[in-house]
């Protein structure tokens, strides 16, 4: 019996194209999602925090979500991170629905984030911060073994630490750091948790020319191996990391697009993008 065999098109400016011999008609490979929101709706009372918010997020992208203040931005990741159950509408990541489960469960299902107020433990070193986070994909934890017998951990938690640029640091306290250098110690505990979708919120809110610059970079650096969803409202920022720009205004979608197509369009110049 005949297989059903795909083999690349050979055509000139068509590398993605896949040609199936029985139709003879080539289609294009599109990249694969890993989140998918269809509908999502959060009602507090008769306020729609947000109203039917479905897009669509190919693995690998680096996703800016901006809008005005009130728009749904943090109401949209406390819903992808369990913080929030949503009214009705399905969170589609890595083919199942996980909408409405508990924070530690869609953390161990690979989604981290960061939050607008730094969340680090002060009091703690930097090392121990991220070995905490490493520890929990690692080791189920016991009062009755050291952390340092657990030799893997410490080494994956240094590796995160060079990761995002505090190699060195690993024995100061987390409250001495600059707030550059704790907005990237946050990055860090959140990578020690090997997410595959990351949730940045403000990531440069707060920082010098000079740390925005670097955690620009650092953002680059990681989004080689991550999906990311960026909430930002320096706009310099997103438009230089993001390939897609979805805009929310009154918790409902205003527009999706490129950079480009972002700016120039009408609608978003009216209701944020004002000079």
């Amino acid at each position: 019996m005949a297989t059903h065999t795909r083999r690349r098109s050979e055509r000139p400016g068509e590398p993605g194209a896949l040609l199936d011999p029985l139709q003879g008609v080539p289609t294009l490979t599109a990249p694969l999602s890993i989140l998918k929101t269809e509908g999502l709706t959060v009602r507090f009372g008769g306020l729609a925090a947000l109203n039917n918010v479905s897009l669509t997020v190919p693995a690998g992208e680096i996703r800016g979500i901006i809008g005005p203040n009130g728009a749904g931005k943090s109401t949209f990741f406390n819903c992808l991170t369990g913080v929030l159950r949503p009214t009705s509408g399905r969170i589609i990541f890595n083919g199942e629905d996980i909408a409405g489960l508990p924070p530690h469960t869609i953390s161990r299902k690979a989604i981290a984030r960061s939050y607008q107020i730094t969340n680090i433990l002060p009091g703690a070193t930097v090392l121990e911060n991220v070995r905490i986070a490493s520890q929990s994909r690692h080791h189920n934890w016991s009062m009755l073994r050291h952390h340092r017998a657990y030799a893997d951990v410490i080494d994956s938690a240094r590796a995160v630490l060079a990761d995002v640029g505090l190699a060195g640091k690993e024995e100061e306290l987390a409250a001495n750091l600059s707030h550059g250098e704790q907005r990237n110690l946050e990055i860090g505990i959140a990578l020690a948790t090997e997410p595959k979708l990351l949730c940045l919120d403000e990531p440069t809110a707060g920082m010098s020319v000079a740390e925005t610059h670097a955690t620009v970079d650092l953002i680059r650096r990681i989004a080689r191996d991550l999906t990311i969803l960026i909430v930002e409202h320096d706009m310099e920022v997103v438009m230089g990391l993001a390939r897609t720009i979805t805009v929310l205004n009154y918790g409902e979608v205003l527009a999706d697009g490129t950079p480009a197509e972002i700016q120039a369009n009408p609608r978003v110049q009216e209701v944020y993008l004002k000079t």
